[in-house]
Parts: C-alpha cells; sequence; structure tokens
C-alpha cells in the first residue's frame, strides 16, 4: 500500500508529518511504514493501492473526481475561513502594494501550475468576478517559485495558498519582502482521499485519533486542527480555462 502527503511536506515540518502518519498507521493497525517522498504527487493519486493521499479541489475536480475516494478535508484554522475550506492570498512587491491588485494584474502573474486551485484557478476566478484579466503569465512549478519570481523582478503578481504562505512567513525570509493585497474566494481545503476500491470511514477515524493525539510541538508545526467532511456539491465549481 502506498501513502503520501506532499502538498505542504517541507523539511522544516517533515518530522511533523511524519508523526501525522505513525499515528494513522498505528490507529488503523496497517498501511506502510513510512511516507512515500519519491512518487510524483499525480501519479500517486492515480494508485490503484493509495491508501492515503492529499489532493487539491482543482485537480481533484479535473481528473480524479470518479477516480478515488474522498475521505475528508483538511482544516488549517485559516484566518476568517470556514473548517474544511482555504483561500489564497494576492502578493505583490511591498512597494508596489498602494497600486492594488487591478495594477498588478496589467503585469506578469506568477502561477504554480494550471492545475492549482490555489495558484490559478481561484485568482482567476477572482480577477475575473472585477472585470479584470492577467495579461502576461509566468509558469513557475510551485508556490514557493512564484513567491521568488514575485520577489526578484520576474512577476509582479502571485496568488499563494494561504497555508503555504503561512509556511513561507515563517520559514522563508524573503517572503518579508511581499504584501498581501486581496484574496480569492473560498473553496476546499486540501482533501484527504484514498483509492477508489477502499472503505473510507476507518481511514477517517484514524485521522481523527491521530490529529488529536499529536504533540503540540508538532501540532503547531503543521497547524492542522482537524477534519471535515463537506458534501459532494462543495465540489461543484467550474474548471478555468488554462493560461
Amino acid at each position: 500500500m502506498f501513502a503520501s502527503l506532499p502538498m505542504y511536506d517541507r523539511p522544516e515540518n517533515r518530522a511533523a508529518h511524519d508523526a501525522l502518519w505513525d499515528g494513522v498507521r498505528g490507529a488503523l493497525g496497517f498501511g506502510p511504514e513510512a511516507l512515500d517522498r519519491e512518487t510524483d504527487h499525480v501519479e500517486g493519486w492515480g494508485r490503484d493501492d493509495l491508501l492515503l493521499g492529499q489532493i487539491c479541489n482543482l485537480p481533484y475536480r479535473a481528473q480524479f473526481r470518479d477516480n478515488v475516494t474522498r475521505i475528508a478535508c483538511s482544516d488549517y484554522g485559516l484566518t476568517d475561513t470556514p473548517a474544511g475550506y482555504y483561500h489564497s492570498v494576492f502578493v505583490v512587491r511591498a512597494e508596489d502594494a498602494p497600486r492594488g491588485l487591478a495594477p498588478a494584474t496589467l503585469g506578469r502573474f506568477a502561477y504554480n501550475d494550471a492545475l492549482s486551485h490555489s495558484g490559478w484557478g481561484g485568482p482567476l476566478a477572482r480577477v475575473t468576478e472585477q472585470g479584470l484579466q492577467f495579461h502576461t503569465t509566468l509558469h513557475t512549478g510551485a508556490h514557493i517559485d512564484s513567491m521568488k519570481a514575485v520577489v526578484d523582478g520576474r512577476a509582479d503578481l502571485a496568488a499563494i495558498d494561504a497555508v503555504t504562505w503561512r509556511m513561507l512567513q515563517s520559514w522563508e525570509p524573503r517572503s518579508a519582502e511581499l504584501r498581501v493585497i486581496g484574496r480569492t474566494g473560498l473553496s476546499p481545503g486540501m482533501t484527504f482521499i484514498t483509492a477508489k476500491t477502499i472503505d473510507p470511514a476507518p481511514i477517517k477515524a484514524a485521522l481523527n485519533t491521530a490529529i488529536a493525539e499529536l504533540s503540540p510541538e508538532h501540532a503547531q508545526t503543521l497547524g492542522v486542527r482537524g477534519i471535515v467532511e463537506l458534501a459532494d456539491s462543495a465540489y461543484d465549481l467550474p474548471i478555468p480555462k488554462a493560461p
């Protein structure tokens, strides 16, 4: 069997993620000894032996909705955000913050991936609602690379998953050179999934137990407070056009 939690995994929280998986495995009574950090995350979502994974809502909606089983959404305790949901923040260089979002969209928008709701789908929906558009885009491959692109002047605007932004503020000193100038709408947060043929109920119970039993240090590092099972209709969002 296969387990992976790649979406927020960093060197600084690796031990905490390992502790979370140890708790899940202990509560289940079975599972791989360690999280897989070698398999590409998209490949992992499609594996028939996926015991536990975590997926962004856009690739779930666009490609995996009929091929995996949803367990629950993660709750990271984001400010002014209902449990189980998340949003992204728009960031620009500090000197550009007073100009606001509309002028920033005239520059180059850095996005991590066209199948990222936090980096592309959510921000596209927000600027479209305001009658704006991204005039030029830069594909970076990761939120941290979008942040660096804005800091370095290769881009003028990026949208960063609010959970990732919280981590970047803690562990990436150059994030201090950026300012938040807005946020996207709400959507289902990172969603725990398992393979289509696996019963999600025992895994959901094990996740609840493991999160509750994390040490205070690991709980603070991850920031995860619990899991929330959202209605299927929460994922009925349009698929955005690619950049």
